[in-house]
This record gives C-alpha cells, structure tokens and sequence, in this order.
C-alpha cells in the first residue's frame, strides 16, 4: 500500500492471510511536505512534484526489491483537494508507471473507521471516532464493521495553518479566536445528523495531530513521570491552545510530543481537536495506533477472506485461487487497480 500524503509518501508492506490479521513486513516513508509546498491558490509547485515524483519512484523501487505481488496505491486530501491535481497524477504516472488513485473524504473516513474497529473490536460497542488529518477532518461514528454515518469536513490542519493563521509567530489572541470561530461555526452546520445519533460507548481518535497532543496534554503516569499518551481529555487540552499561540514555532517544537516538522501546524490541530470534543460533547478520547493505511489493509484482507470463503464453499473446481500480479518494468511498478 502506498499512502501519498500531505507530509509523507509512505510504503507499507503487509502479508495478507484469510483469517489473520495483517502481518507488517517492512514499513518505508520519505518527506515530502505538500501541504507546506502548496499555495493558499491550491497549486502545487513544480518543485514539490519532482520530489513527490522522486518519494513514488523509490517506493515502487522498495516494492519490488521486496516482490509485492499487489499495491493500492492512493492520494489523500493534499492531492485530491490540489487545483492542479490531474497534472500531478500525470506526471507521477509519466515518470513511474504507478497511477495513484485518490479517494473521498468519506472513504477515508469509513476506512479509518474499519480499522478502529479492528484494533479495538466488538466489545468496543458503538463508537464515536475523530481524525484530524493534514487537509481534513473526518468524523464517523456506528456500532459495525463500517460507520452508520461518516462526514468530511475542511478543516486539516495544515489547511487552516495555511488559510486562517498568520506565517508568523506567537499567533496573537484575535487570530486564535478567528480560527475558533470558523471551526466551530463549520462543525455546528455540518455535525446535527451526528449529534443525533445514539451516544458511543467508545470516542476514540487517530492521527499523528491527536497523538502528539494526547503526549502534550497527557497527565504523567504515577511513578513514572512519562505523559499518558492512549488518551487526551479536552479539560487538559483547553489550556494548551493560548499556550501554543503564545509561542513560536522553535517553542513549540521543544515541547513534549510536538515534532519540529509540525511545530507549526500545532496550533491548529489543537483548535480543531478542542473545537471537535465540545461540538461532539466528548469529555475524553482514546488514542488508537491504527488509521487509515491499516484500514486499507483490512479493507483489502476482507475481500481475500470474501473470495476464499466462496471457493471453499464452491463445488470443485481445478481453477486455482490466483491473484493479479504486478508488471515490473526497469523505471517502476505498474500498479494494477483496485478490485470492486
């Protein structure tokens, strides 16, 4: 699987059994920082797309250095949401033969989702799940395998870093409360259908931006001193979002669980997790490792176990269970799509 992010291109390789669970190989990521690169028009520059270009034909070089047999190659809100997407897309396909598809905001969600779920499991019950990723925010909730309800809303960090937030920091107070105000009048128009819904038993969050603030505004471990970090409380939170403004970007990266690379983002990231946990009237959320690239794995498992499910019940044939190769050529791999 290849993730094309707005920070990474990130290969993940996995073993796929029916009946297992996914079994990690090897796990590679380059930077590429799209959505810095990006401008405030949507364009991505033609330096950022040679070094995405570059990211891609690595991985597919990694891929088949390590004989992977399938790739789902995909784009996510930085490129989807790019006014010059297709010529980027173009270009990737030129240079590699890899023609990386792009999926919705409310795939992605229902994704994430699925792999939520895998990783927490039924006695989860119904779950409320948040994902601040670097364009959008998604928010899904249900008690199956796949949400009930999933949205996705323009609110990623990066994004409003790029569009609501001034270059400079410390960010001053009527700036913080611009932003706050976007956000939350963006969520209360668009989050009544879930607001509705039957209360979770589980408010469960993913993604980098939630983790590194769950380390931020974590209560140390008794003993310990280390934060906690599989779980973020908004009572915690609340007092970091003045904290983070008041700072600069090299302030903030000194902080625990704040990295340089997102230093500057962190900010938003906080406002629109904040923003989030009171609209959703969430008093805590758990933290869980799994996101969306895990959930395309499992996405993927689901119709290996679908396919093998129906040749063990089929009467006997002398067809073998076969799946689609991949084309090696000298510049990259062909990815082959997706199955439907």
């Amino acid at each position: 699987m290849l993730d094309i992010g707005s920070r990474t291109v990130h290969l993940k390789i996995a073993d796929l059994f029916p009946g297992s669970p996914p079994e990690p190989v090897a796990s590679w990521k380059q930077p590429v920082r799209l959505a810095d690169a990006t401008d405030r028009q949507g364009v991505i520059p033609r330096e950022a797309i040679r070094s995405l270009v570059g990211a891609v034909t690595a991985s597919a070089a990694a891929a088949s250095a390590h004989h992977v047999d399938h790739l789902i190659p995909f784009a996510t809100s930085a490129v989807r949401d790019a006014t010059n997407r297709d010529a980027v897309l173009d270009e990737i396909e030129a240079a590699t033969g890899i023609r990386a598809g792009f999926m919705s905001g409310v795939e992605e969600a229902r994704l994430t989702f699925r792999a939520v779920r895998g990783w927490l499991g039924w006695s989860a019950g119904r779950i409320l799940l948040l994902d601040i990723g670097g364009g959008s925010l998604e928010i899904a909730c249900g008690s199956g395998t796949d949400p009930a309800l999933a949205i996705s809303l323009p609110l990623g960090a990066d994004r409003l870093t790029r569009h609501h937030l001034p270059d400079a920091t410390p960010v001053k107070k009527r700036d913080v409360k611009a932003l706050r105000r976007h956000v939350r009048a963006t969520l209360g128009q668009s989050t009544a259908e879930l607001r509705a819904q039957p209360a979770p038993l589980s408010c469960v969050a993913t993604s980098r931006t939630f983790a590194q603030l769950a380390r931020l505004a974590g209560t140390p471990q008794p003993g310990s001193g280390r934060p906690t970090v599989h779980s973020l409380s908004r009572k915690e939170l609340v007092p970091w979002v003045s904290r983070l403004a008041g700072k600069t970007d090299r302030q903030r990266a000194k902080l625990r669980g704040i990295s340089a690379s997102r230093a500057h983002q962190s900010l938003a990231g906080a406002i629109v997790a904040e923003a989030a946990m009171e609209v959703m009237a969430v008093k805590r959320l758990t933290i869980c490792p799994w996101a969306l690239r895990e959930g395309v794995l499992l996405d993927r498992l689901s119709r290996l176990e679908s396919k093998h499910s129906e040749l063990m019940t089929a009467p006997f044939t002398t067809t073998p269970f076969m799946t689609t190769p991949f084309v090696t050529t000298p510049r990259a791999i062909h990815a082959l799509p997706q199955e439907a």
